[in-house]
């Protein structure tokens, strides 16, 4: 058995479908024949074994000759100027119709030669009587297609023009556009035909119907004929090539054999001959004109050159009209991400800004529903799904998507959580605000259940042969259908990269911020610095000048000669110079406290709060005071500092309820997600909750210093002290029915144990 027989009648391994040696079959179609010549001395090395009964020489008397003794001088030397193939040069050279022998009347043929793989391949048609290739002859043939191509306003109006137009010129039963998908699968998008064969309009076909190295030659061979599926392959002889000891690579072979599958593949679909035409965008196959007829056909070669350029003109008209609607789209995108990201410019929340305006939010991505989740603030938009299944959703992006933006149309294939919430979120576009935090937008859109209406079971069947699983084409193509559920509508590359787009706005508006904020914290601490610096200048400056103007007075008090109104006078002076002092005192202090070094330690509140009890007894000396004290939680402090913070808390709970017959205190303490809380409640005038803002500010009173005496700096002590421990103050209060002053400072493992 020779080695094209051996090729044509076994039946492909199931698992070796996608390295079928398509580009090597050993054959060509018997409605040509090969010549494959040496480059340099233009000798033959291999021919098809038909090459007897077109040219009448058998393959034994052209091989080692001179191509010239078959085509002639002339044309030989067209042979030596061959271009390499290439990507950018993948056609193959017309030397045009050329006579085969020295004689009248010797049979003329289409000559078709192209430079592959180090060996030139001559491809010889028989030249039919009346046949022409010559551009005036074929362009009517093209008038009407070209004429009506500016009134399809759509690319279905395109394809079904095409497909009206393949079928007019080439004669065919059937003409198919096919569309490919980005899964490969090609769906029927126009059809024109007789009543031989069947409808395929609309019906889909599974990817494997033509493998990966079948879709390289699609795109390499813009234009296949099979003119009659039931052909013999005819081999080359000799099968290898002599100067390479390799199979003959036809990759841009016209007569190509093709493979047997495909073969059974036509006979089981109904079709005897057909003709597929390549279309491109980009170089990506878009999609084919698949032309089928029942019996035996051959086109002529000048029909099929007009047939190629209607593929060509239809690529470009296809490839214009789908820019055309993606720009108009990028357009639209780009004005609502626009107003969006000026949105953004006057809030000072992303949040917000997206919250406020929804609609152009959900108008981006087209989606039903959004959220925008930043750390712990997650806002959800439209119809979105709880917040529970969105801090998971967030979770599995943190964990298992590495790129900034994310985008499937069946979330629940890679998060399996999702397949109960299809209503709303069967698709998910995402994108990362921060490397950082869990800051995200998410978009969403929920389940469309389609009918897909297959051209014939898409299962491959396998049957077994010799103990093997062995691949068959389907013997079917009636309309099988499949419910498809679980999926979104597709993101458009649009809507993904204008997601994207809006992200890295958003995320260089947040980077300024953060600029701007680092710059303006440094400002900040460095005047802070120079205050603190200034106030403890002018408050140690001030001290001794206060005290002279004390000392003074007082000894102009014992001055017998004074009058009463002057020691009246001299009893103010003294009372307003020791305020005075007191005042600087604590500014002194306060400017102290920013600067001073704190030295931690585990802190028995308890003790303290006791030892500081008693330093303030003697200002309620006198007085009814109730002190009620809990079982206070150690913590890890400066015990100077919060000593302070205490003494300034119990003195003013004792101040503030010196109008109570008889005052209560309480003091108490309560853990709370890693804090401890410490609070100091009384019974006393309280405040209004409108001003508790003012509270811990430095020389901020709620009170008239007539009623209550201080210096308005003792809280803001106490903020500054609990800040710098890494905790947090508050204050609550009502009217004449007391307050509650709070302060929260971190578990430590320590007091944890404890």
């Amino acid at each position: 058995m020779s080695q094209i027989e051996s090729y044509s009648s076994r039946l492909v391994d199931l698992t070796t479908c996608e390295l079928e040696p398509i580009h090597i079959p050993g054959g060509v179609q018997p409605f040509g024949c090969v010549l494959v010549i040496e480059t340099t001395g233009l000798t033959v090395l291999q021919a098809s074994a038909n090459v007897g009964q077109m040219l009448g020489r058998e393959p034994s008397t052209l091989l080692g000759h001179d191509v010239a003794d078959v085509i002639g001088t002339a044309n030989a030397a067209q042979l030596r100027e061959l271009p390499e193939i290439h990507a950018g040069n993948d056609e193959a050279t017309y030397l045009g119709p050329v006579a085969v022998g020295a004689e009248t009347g010797s049979p003329m043929f289409h000559a078709l030669a192209h430079r592959w793989d180090g060996a030139i391949i001559l491809e010889l048609e028989p030249f039919q009587s009346g046949e022409s290739v010559a551009f005036p002859n074929l362009y009517p043939l093209l008038r009407s297609f070209l004429a009506n191509l500016a009134l399809a306003q759509s690319v279905s109006e395109l394809a079904h023009l095409a497909a009206v137009e393949a079928r007019r010129i080439t004669g065919y039963d059937r003409v198919l556009i096919y569309r490919f998908d980005e899964d490969e699968n090609g769906t029927v998008i126009a059809e024109d035909r007789n009543d031989v064969l069947p409808s395929y309009l609309d019906l889909r076909f599974p990817a494997s119907d033509i493998p990966r190295q079948a879709r390289k030659l699609y795109r390499l061979n813009r234009l296949r004929l099979i003119p009659d599926a039931s052909y013999r392959p005819v081999p080359i002889v000799p099968p290898l090539r002599p100067d390479t000891g390799r199979p003959l690579d036809m990759t841009y072979t016209r007569l190509r054999s093709v493979s047997p599958i495909h073969v059974q593949y036509m006979r089981n679909m109904g079709t005897a001959a057909s003709m597929s035409i390549s279309l491109l965008q980009n170089g990506a196959l878009w999609g084919l004109i698949s032309c089928h007829h029942q019996a035996p056909r051959v086109v002529s070669l000048g029909l099929r050159t007009v047939c190629g350029f209607l593929g060509e003109v239809l690529s470009l008209q296809l490839e214009a009209k789908e820019r055309q609607a993606d720009s108009e789209l990028r357009m639209r995108l780009g004005s609502i991400q626009a107003k969006l990201l000026g949105y953004m410019a006057e809030e000072d929340q992303l949040d917000e800004a997206l919250e406020n305006h929804p609609e152009e939010l959900l108008s981006l991505a087209d989606a039903q529903s959004a959220a925008v989740i930043q750390d712990e603030t997650l806002t959800r938009i439209g119809a979105a799904p709880d917040e529970a299944f969105l801090r998971k959703v967030v979770d599995w992006l943190d964990e298992h998507v590495r790129q900034d933006v994310f985008e499937t149309d069946s979330l629940a294939s890679v998060f399996p959580e999702a397949s109960n919430r299809l209503d709303r979120a069967a698709g998910l576009l995402a994108v990362a605000i921060s490397k950082v935090h869990k800051s995200y937008v998410l978009w969403f859109r929920p389940e469309i259940i389609r009918t897909v209406r297959w051209g014939g079971d898409p299962r491959k069947p396998v049957a077994p042969e010799h103990g093997e699983q062995r691949l068959r084409p389907r013997t079917s193509f009636e309309t099988w259908k499949e419910t498809v559920r679980g999926r979104s509508a597709p993101w458009r590359r649009a809507e993904v990269e204008a997601a994207n787009e809006l992200r890295n706005a958003v995320v260089g508006v947040v980077l300024r911020n953060a600029e701007e904020k680092a710059r303006l914290g440094t400002e900040l601490m460095r005047i802070n610095e120079e205050l603190e610096a200034f106030s403890y200048s002018v408050s140690h400056d001030l001290r001794a000048p206060f005290r002279h103007i004390s000392g003074y007075s007082e000894l102009l008090m014992e001055e017998k000669s004074l009058s009463e109104t002057g020691r009246r006078y001299a009893a103010t002076i003294i009372e307003s110079a020791r305020y005075a002092g007191d005042l600087v005192d604590n500014l002194l202090a306060f400017s102290q406290m920013g600067r001073a070094s704190i030295h931690p330690a585990i802190v028995d509140m308890n003790q303290l709060a006791e030892a500081v009890r008693r330093d303030v007894a003697g200002e309620a000396q006198g007085r009814n005071v109730v002190w009620k004290t809990d079982n206070l939680p150690d913590c890890v402090c400066d015990p100077a500092l919060l000593r302070l913070a205490l003494r300034n808390l119990f003195s003013n709970a004792v101040k503030y309820t010196r109008t109570r017959a008889e005052a209560v205190i309480e003091v108490g303490a309560k853990r709370n997600d890693g804090e401890v809380v410490y609070f100091v409640r009384d019974n006393g005038i309280g405040f209004d909750m409108q001003y508790v803002h003012k509270l811990f500010g430095v020389f901020q009173r709620l009170h008239r210093m007539d009623d209550f005496e201080g210096t308005g700096i003792g809280l803001a002590n106490v903020r500054r002290i609990v800040e710098r421990h890494g905790g947090r103050v508050w204050a609550e209060g009502r009217v004449d029915e007391g307050a509650t002053f709070y302060f929260a400072l971190p578990a430590s493992a320590e007091t944890e144990e404890a």
